[in-house]
C-alpha cells in the first residue's frame, strides 16, 4: 500500500496535468480526540458533494475570476495557481503527518515504554490449560518402552570413565539432544585431579614373600608407595568392629594392615575406620561374588574434588595446596575374593572370635604374617564436563527442579549409570512433547547429566561449589535418577522430609509391574518401611546436605537385599541385571520414569509447591525428644555439670517451628491461589526452609555438609545424641562446655528456620 506522501505525490502530479482545484477539511481521527487535515483533490469538471456554503462561495469566486482575467494574464495566472497549490500541497502534507504522528504516537509511545519498562518482568500467562489427570495421562502415554530399549542398547558401553573419549562423547549425544529438543542447553566444565590404576606400573599384594596377585580394580584417592604390616581380618570394618577387635584381642592395630569384607558402609567409611585406628593398609574384598570379581570404588569420605574441598575446581581458579580432612591417608586396595582366601588361608590364627567358617567373626595373624601392599596409582588433571537442559517455566522460570543422573563408570556401570541416563533422555523428550501439547510448566525444569560420580559425586559436586549462594534461592528439588533399577521385588527411598508426602501420594497413582496395584499398595501400604537414611554416596546427598535443596533417590531392590551387589564390580552389566530382574529392566524402567516424572510434573504444576514442610516438624521434635532423654539418663547418673545444662530453649525452638509451620499451611488455606504474587511470596517461605538447617555456625569448607540433621560433622543432632550416649557408656568424659555449645547452635539453628518460615518481620516468634 502507498504511504500518505507517495498517495499526495500522485494527487500532486494530478493537478499539474489537469487543471484542478483543492479543499481541504478536518476530520475526526477514529483512533482518538485529536483532528487531521485531510486534502481532498478534485479534477476539474468533477462535480463535487456535500460541500457546504463556504466552500461553493470559494468556487464562485474562482469561476468569477476565470472569467474577468484577461488572456495575457493567462500564464501568470496558471503560475500562480501551481505555486499556491504546491504552497498549500507541502503545508498539507506536514500538517497531516504531524497530526497524523500526533494522533498515532501515544499508542506507539505508550508500547515502546511499555517494552523498556517492563523488558525484565515476566508477564502473567494463562493458566495451565490442562487438567491434572490429563497430564498424568498424557505422560504415560508418551513414555515409550520401545524407546527406553533402545536408548539403553545405544548407551551400554564399556569404558565410560570420567574424562574419557567414551564419556566426552556420551556427553556431547545427550547435548545434541537437548539441543534438538530445541531446550536451553549449556555445558559446565571443570578441571579435577582424578586417580586412575597406573597400568605400566600395577598395584600388587604380598602374603610375606609370596605374591597374591595383582588386581584390575582399585580405589580412587589412595595413598601411594608401599607398606607392609601385621593381618588382621575384621568383618565390615565399621568402626564396632575395628573397637570390638581391639577389645577382646587386647591389641593396638597400629602399624597393621586390615582385611575387610564389602558391604554395610561404604568403603570409604571402612578404609577412615582404619585409618583413625592407626592402619598403615586396608584390603576390601567381596565374598558374594564370583572369587575373580574386581572391586572400584574411591577412598574420599566426602564428595566432589578432594584437593579442592569447598571450592569449586574452575580452570580459572587457584588454590594453595590442600587436601580434604575425608582423605583417610593410608593404602588402600581392593582385591578378588580368590585373593582374600589366599590371605586367611594363609594366615596362622592367633586368636579367633569363632572357630567356624562365619565371614563375620575376626581374625588375628601371627606376628610373622605379614602382608606387603603397593599402590601406585596415578593422579591426573582431567577435564570434565556436565551437561544441562531445560524447559523453561511460564510464571516463575527461575525456580527449578532438577533431574540429574550419573553418566559415567568406572567400569561396566549398567545399572548404576546406564538406565539413569537412559530415563533423563527420555524424560527430556517427553516433557518437551509435553510441553508442545499444551502443558504450560509454571516452574522451570532443568535436566543434568553429571560425571565422574565414580570418584565421589565429582560432577555435580562441583557445580554445587560454583553456584551454592544462589542455587538454594532458585533450585527447589533434585530428584535423581541413579541406580533406579537394581532388582525386582522390593522398593527403597532416601528423602528429604519435605518430599515425603510427595512420593507417597505418587507411589500411590504408580502401578507396578505387570499389576493392577499401586507401587505403595505392592510393597506394604506405608512409605515409612520403604524409607532409609541418605548415605554420602548418593548422588542426591551433596544436593541435600551440602546446599540444603530438598532431594529424593529411589530404587527397585531385590527382597531382602541391602544394596545391589554388583555396584562397582565389573559385573555391573546388562545380564546381571536382566538376571535378578528376570528380564523385566525396560518395565521397570517405564514405571521408575512415571515416578520421577510425576514427582516432577507434580512440583512445576500447582501454585503452591508441594513441599509439605509439616512433616520437620515431627523430625525436629523426634530429635529434640531423643536429645531430652539422654539428658535426663544422665542427670540420673549424676554426671558432673549435668545440672546447668537446660533443655528449655530447645524446647522452645521446636515450638517456634511448630507455630511458624501452622500459621503458614493458615495462610495457605485462606489465600488466593490465583493470586500469583501471592503464591511467589508463600513459595519462597517453603523454599528457604531446608536451606536454613544448614548450620550457619560452621565453616563450609571445614564441614561441607552442614544441615544438622543429615549432614555430617559435629554440628549434627545425630552426633549431639552419640556423644551424650558416649558419657551414659563411659566411653567419653562429659565437657559441659561442648555440650552447651552443641546445644546453643542446634537451637538457633531450628530458630532461625522457624523464624524464616514465619515471614514477615513483624511475624517472627520472639518467644524464646
Amino acid at each position: 500500500m502507498a504511504g500518505p506522501i507517495d498517495q499526495a505525490k500522485m494527487k500532486f502530479s494530478r493537478i499539474v496535468n489537469s487543471r484542478s482545484y483543492t479543499r481541504f477539511s478536518q476530520s475526526q481521527n477514529p483512533d482518538g480526540d485529536s483532528s487531521r487535515v485531510v486534502v481532498k483533490l478534485s479534477v476539474e469538471g468533477e462535480e463535487e458533494e456535500e460541500m457546504d456554503g463556504t466552500e461553493q462561495g470559494h468556487v464562485q469566486r474562482d469561476e468569477y475570476m476565470r472569467s474577468s482575467v484577461s488572456p495575457p494574464l493567462n500564464k501568470w495566472r496558471i503560475l500562480v495557481c501551481v505555486g499556491l497549490i504546491l504552497t498549500v500541497l507541502c503545508v498539507g502534507i506536514l500538517i497531516g503527518y504531524s497530526v497524523n504522528r500526533k494522533s498515532e504516537s501515544p499508542s506507539c509511545l505508550l508500547e515502546n515504554s511499555k517494552v523498556q519498562e517492563n523488558q525484565d518482568v515476566n508477564y502473567d500467562p494463562p493458566a495451565p490449560s490442562m487438567d491434572w489427570s490429563d497430564i498424568v495421562q498424557l505422560l504415560n502415554d508418551k513414555l515409550s518402552s520401545e524407546n527406553i530399549n533402545k536408548i539403553l542398547s545405544e548407551n551400554y558401553q564399556n569404558g565410560t570413565q570420567a574424562g574419557s573419549p567414551l564419556d566426552s562423547m556420551l556427553g556431547d549425544k545427550i547435548h545434541n539432544l537437548f539441543t534438538q529438543l530445541k531446550m536451553d542447553t549449556w555445558v559446565d566444565e571443570h578441571f579435577v585431579k582424578l586417580q586412575y590404576s597406573n597400568s605400566t606400573n600395577p598395584n600388587k599384594v604380598w602374603f610375606g614373600s609370596e605374591e597374591i596377585g595383582s588386581p584390575k580394580g582399585f580405589l580412587a584417592y589412595s595413598e601411594t608407595g608401599r607398606k607392609e604390616g601385621r593381618v588382621v581380618y575384621a568383618n565390615f570394618g565399621e568402626l564396632s568392629d575395628l573397637q570390638n577387635l581391639q577389645n577382646e584381642f587386647k591389641v593396638n592395630l597400629s602399624g597393621f594392615v586390615v582385611l575387610m569384607r564389602a558391604g554395610g558402609i561404604s568403603m570409604a567409611q571402612k578404609v577412615m575406620n582404619a585409618a583413625k585406628m592407626g592402619a598403615v593398609a586396608a584390603l576390601i574384598f567381596t565374598d558374594q561374588l564370583d572369587d575373580d570379581t574386581e572391586l572400584f570404588g574411591h577412598v574420599h569420605l566426602g564428595s566432589g574434588d578432594p584437593y579442592t574441598p569447598g571450592f569449586p575446581s574452575f580452570n580459572h581458579t587457584q588454590f594453595p595446596p590442600v587436601k580434604s580432612s575425608g582423605l583417610p591417608g593410608i593404602l588402600a586396595q581392593t582385591i578378588t575374593n580368590k585373593m582374600a582366601k589366599k590371605i586367611l588361608a594363609n594366615m596362622v590364627v592367633s586368636s579367633s572370635t569363632k572357630n567356624s567358617n562365619d565371614p563375620s567373626h575376626y581374625k588375628l595373624g601371627l606376628e610373622k604374617d605379614n602382608v606387603t601392599v603397593a599402590v601406585y596409582n596415578n593422579l591426573v588433571d582431567t577435564k570434565i564436563h556436565n551437561v544441562f537442559g531445560v524447559i523453561k517455566g511460564y510464571i516463575d522460570p527461575d525456580r527449578y527442579v532438577v533431574i540429574g543422573a550419573q553418566r559415567d563408570s568406572l567400569s561396566c556401570g549398567y545399572a548404576k549409570s546406564t538406565v539413569g541416563t537412559t530415563l533423563l533422555m527420555e524424560l527430556a523428550r517427553v516433557f518437551t512433547e509435553l510441553k508442545k501439547d499444551g502443558f504450560k510448566p509454571k516452574r522451570s525444569i532443568v535436566f543434568a547429566s553429571w560425571t565422574a560420580g565414580d570418584f565421589g559425586n565429582v560432577g555435580v559436586t562441583e557445580w554445587l561449589e560454583g553456584y551454592w549462594a544462589s542455587l538454594d534461592r532458585k533450585a527447589f528439588a533434585y530428584i535423581s535418577l541413579d541406580g533406579v533399577v537394581a532388582g525386582k521385588g522390593s522398593f527403597r527411598a532416601s528423602a528429604s522430609p519435605l518430599l515425603h508426602t510427595l512420593l507417597q501420594k505418587t507411589l500411590q497413582k504408580v502401578k507396578n509391574v505387570g499389576s493392577s496395584s499401586s507401587l505403595l499398595q505392592s510393597y506394604g501400604g506405608s512409605l515409612s518401611p520403604l524409607l532409609t537414611s541418605m548415605q554420602m554416596d548418593d548422588a542426591a546427598y551433596p544436593v541435600l546436605a551440602f546446599s540444603g535443596i530438598p532431594s529424593v533417590s529411589f530404587s527397585f531392590v531385590s527382597n531382602g537385599a541391602a544394596d545391589y551387589k554388583y555396584f562397582g564390580t565389573d559385573s555391573d552389566n546388562k545380564n546381571q541385571l536382566d538376571l535378578v530382574t528376570n528380564n523385566t529392566v525396560v518395565n521397570m524402567s517405564l514405571v521408575a520414569a512415571q515416578v520421577a516424572g510425576q514427582m516432577a510434573l507434580r512440583l512445576v504444576h500447582d501454585h503452591i509447591l508441594k513441599l509439605d514442610f509439616t512433616t520437620y516438624g515431627t523430625v525436629i521434635t523426634n530429635h529434640v525428644s531423643a536429645i531430652i532423654n539422654r539428658v535426663n539418663i544422665l542427670k540420673a547418673d549424676k554426671v558432673n555439670k549435668i545440672e546447668s545444662l537446660s533443655t528449655k530453649w530447645l524446647i522452645a525452638a521446636k515450638s517456634s517451628y511448630s507455630r511458624a509451620a501452622d500459621s503458614l499451611a493458615i495462610d495457605i488455606q485462606g489465600s488466593d491461589l490465583n493470586d500469583i504474587e501471592m503464591c511467589r511470596i508463600i513459595n519462597n517461605r517453603i523454599m528457604r526452609v531446608e536451606h536454613n538447617l544448614l548450620s550457619p555456625y560452621i565453616s563450609l569448607r571445614e564441614i561441607p555438609f552442614r544441615h544438622v540433621f543429615f549432614g555430617n560433622g559435629w554440628q549434627t543432632a545425630t552426633d549431639l545424641e552419640k556423644y551424650l550416649d558416649d558419657v551414659h557408656a563411659n566411653k567419653t568424659s562429659f565437657d559441659i562446655d561442648q555440650v552447651l555449645n552443641k546445644f546453643a547452635l542446634l537451637t538457633w539453628t531450628i530458630q532461625g528456620c522457624a523464624n524464616d518460615l514465619a515471614g514477615d518481620i513483624w511475624s517472627l516468634d520472639n518467644e524464646i
